[in-house]
């Protein structure tokens, strides 16, 4: 017995040493990553070779580590296959679900090579399933992530099953278009799958399109590539395709003989799959098989014992109870399914909810760009359009003309007012405007909101009254420039409406919490009010009260679209009263915070408002980079004006080197140009002088740039079409403080 413990305690720590290594090496991140990678790569091999029980054993092997590792890279790289697996075992509806899982897992992190995997397989799904349309989404999605990680095989393979697609929808013009780009692209970079697949597809196309010529000639190329490396499938194909193709131009020995050589190839295909059946298959045909194999055993029990009642008896119960177990189940097994093919249905409308979102989100997108690129040609010739007014007006036009110059002008700002607006609602749907709240007086904000519209009041015959409550505090913290936005808008659209008449504007507390209140701001006319049946749309997009009052009152009915929208980012609400003949009101509450800080000293102003004769003008040198003609003479001219001298160049590669080569005091630097970009060419100046005076002279939209704007080093922007006196002040602004220092030296 003693020599028996000798041997035991050796052995256990033999054991517990072991163990400890094991765990240590099984703990190590690297080796847990290989083995993850090596049950991959084998499981692909496996599938590539039809032995699917085995891939199947390998994924779920590897699944098991990569959850227990947390690595979700892989375990999303594992559903995929699962997925692509149970297709090829016929079992589309877990294929569905395995899908879905790895989707959800890549979109967490961002996956975006294997979420085109995904998709692709997603797609092989549904054309399966012969819902081609849902089949045809799934690879779009999946192209779109290809092309932007540039993985131009997985590109190529996606082309061929889209071509593949719409055969089956008899669109085989679009097919070849496909099909074609797929051969392209497979030439280019030597990927002879894609190639002999796309090739023998080329041939079905020319075929079904009546080019039997042709049709012989790309599927027998697609069939030698085929043959060379041994593609089974695509061989299998091309020997049908050529088999229809001879039968259709009477060379009926030929297509048998292909026919033949289809048909032998497809036996010898078709046993490998029946050798890997799907495995619930299996276990249903299994079930039957033992269900029978009871039956017998049981009967041949009856058999043996039919002399002893008692043993009859067990004989009886035990085919009874093997016979219900047996049926349970059955019934077990098919209630499993029904509830997985249910779960699995609603996996694929989620699915299909995604690939819509995707969709709405890139169609907003689309429209957002449009909108950009849209208000930025319009603004280019409207520079034109407000700087030719302005400068004939100045020059002492004929009486006559002055009328029609005014005009004109007038023309200029309505339609720069009508594409700021467009863009500003454009932004609101987007949620691309951001709530910036400061401290600020409120009472003072709304008093000077007042006085600068009461000239236009004034031009009405019509008086503002101003009425805040005693009790409330003046400071606030709140986005003090939408609710600037809010009440010009609201108080200019009274002015537009009444005519020798009153505007009441009240500003009043309906609720309070500590130092969060709920104001309510009222703006009250007594002009031609609005009928009934056209409030209920006022907010809406162009949605004015008819269009004999736009065409009278003038304005794009864009105005009170841009209210409701920046209320509700504040998080507040807005109504409406009206009657015809008699006035409007309309109320918005909104929550502000109170605070005790006053509100913060003004900044520097960005206009020069000291006196010009103060600068020495005489030296300044400035350069316009400028491309389009008109602009050039226009901008020139307003420099002249000043009694500025300027050189003009119209790329930014040249304006560069003259930089360079020249001492110029400021430039003004176009954005869109032939070559490099006003931006780009900013960055380059910037690498050899960090204090050179640069503005922007752009027709961009500011707010969506002026990231990018700051980060190219642009000391300041000029928004293009321009107001002439702002652009003067901001010129001789950047000039002041170099004549000061030049006294000072």
């Amino acid at each position: 017995m003693l020599q028996i413990k000798n041997y035991i305690y050796p052995f256990l720590m033999f054991i517990s040493l072991s163990v400890c290594a094991q765990n240590t090496v099984e703990d190590d991140p690297e080796i847990i990553q290989n083995n993850i990678n090596y049950r991959i790569t084998q499981a692909k091999y496996d599938i590539e070779n039809y032995n699917y029980y085995e891939a199947r054993k390998k994924l779920e092997e590897a699944l098991e580590t990569a959850i227990k590792a947390n690595d979700k890279k892989s375990e999303g790289i594992i559903y995929t296959i699962q997925g692509k697996l149970q297709l090829i075992i016929e079992e589309e509806d877990n294929a569905i679900k395995s899908l879905n899982d790895a989707l959800k897992i890549q979109r967490l992190i961002n996956d975006n090579v294997n979420i085109g995997y995904s998709y692709k397989t997603f797609g092989d799904v549904y054309f399966k399933k012969e819902d081609y349309y849902q089949a045809l989404d799934q690879y779009t999605a999946a192209k779109s992530k290809f092309e932007e990680e540039e993985l131009s095989e997985s590109l190529g393979e996606v082309l061929l099953r889209e071509a593949e697609t719409y055969m089956r929808l008899k669109n085989f013009r679009k097919a070849r278009v496909l099909n074609e780009q797929a051969i392209v692209l497979a030439k280019k970079h030597n990927y002879l799958k894609t190639q002999s697949n796309g090739l023998v597809n080329h041939g079905k196309i020319y075929s079904a399109l009546g080019d039997h010529e042709k049709a012989l000639e790309f599927t027998e190329e697609g069939l030698q590539i085929a043959k060379n490396e041994n593609y089974a499938s695509i061989l299998n194909e091309g020997y049908l395709i050529l088999s229809d193709i001879n039968n259709s131009i009477g060379n009926y020995k030929t297509s048998r003989n292909f026919l033949e050589a289809h048909l032998k190839l497809s036996d010898s295909l078709r046993a490998v799959k029946r050798a890997h059946l799907s495995p619930d298959k299996k276990v249903q045909y299994l079930m039957t098989d033992q269900i029978l194999e009871n039956k017998k055993q049981a009967v041949k029990l009856e058999e043996a014992n039919n002399k002893n009642d008692l043993s009859t008896l067990i004989s009886i119960l035990s085919v009874a109870l093997i016979t219900i177990l047996s049926l349970l189940t059955l019934s077990l097994y098919k209630n499993n399914n029904i509830r997985l093919k249910t779960n699995n249905m609603l996996h694929k409308k989620n699915a299909e909810l995604i690939v819509a979102k995707e969709k709405a989100e890139l169609a907003s997108k689309t429209k957002a760009n449009f909108l950009s690129t849209v208000t930025h040609e319009l603004r280019t010739p409207l520079y034109a359009v407000t700087g030719l007014s302005n400068m004939l007006l100045d020059e002492n036009p004929k009486p006559e003309q002055i009328q029609h110059l005014k005009s004109l002008k007038f023309s200029g700002d309505y339609l720069l007012t009508f594409i700021n607006d467009i863009l500003q609602i454009n932004k609101i749907e987007a949620n691309k405007v951001d709530i910036e709240p400061e401290a600020f007086n409120l009472k003072k904000k709304i008093s000077n909101i007042v006085l600068a519209l009461n000239n236009s009041a004034l031009d009405n015959n019509i008086k503002i009254h101003f009425e805040y409550d005693s009790d409330l505090p003046e400071n606030f913290i709140a986005d003090q420039l939408k609710i600037s936005q809010i009440l010009i808008n609201l108080i200019g659209n009274s002015i537009k409406f009444t005519k020798d008449g009153d505007i009441w504007i009240r500003v009043y507390k309906i609720d309070q919490n500590n130092n969060n209140y709920t104001l309510r701001f009222e703006v009250e006319d007594n002009g031609i009010g609005i009928s009934q049946e056209k409030q209920d749309h006022m907010f809406e997009s162009f949605s004015q009260g008819s269009i004999q009052i736009n065409r009278k009152y003038g304005g794009t009915g864009l105005g009170l679209s841009i209210v409701k929208g920046l209320i509700d980012i504040l998080k507040g609400d807005i109504y409406l009263k009206s009657e015809l003949g008699k006035g409007t009101t309309f109320y918005f509450e909104i929550p502000l915070t109170y605070t005790a800080i006053e509100e913060s000293k003004e900044k520097t102003p960005t206009y020069f408002n000291g006196d010009t004769n103060e600068i020495d003008l005489s030296n300044v040198k400035i350069l316009v980079v400028e491309d389009n003609k008109i602009n050039q003479m226009i901008t020139k001219k307003i420099l002249t004006k000043m009694n500025l001298k300027c050189d003009i160049i119209d790329n930014g590669e040249d304006a560069v080197e003259m930089i360079k080569t020249n001492d110029y005091n400021i430039i003004l630097m176009d954005i869109h140009m032939p070559g490099i970009s006003g931006i780009e060419a900013t960055k380059l100046v910037r690498s050899f002088d960090k204090e050179l005076t640069i503005f922007a002279l752009t027709a961009v939209t500011i707010e969506d740039k002026m990231q990018e704007f700051e980060e190219a080093g642009f000391t300041d922007i000029i928004p293009k079409p321009f107001k002439q006196d702002e652009f003067e002040k901001k010129l001789y602004n950047a000039l002041a403080p170099k004549k000061d220092t030049t006294t000072s030296a």
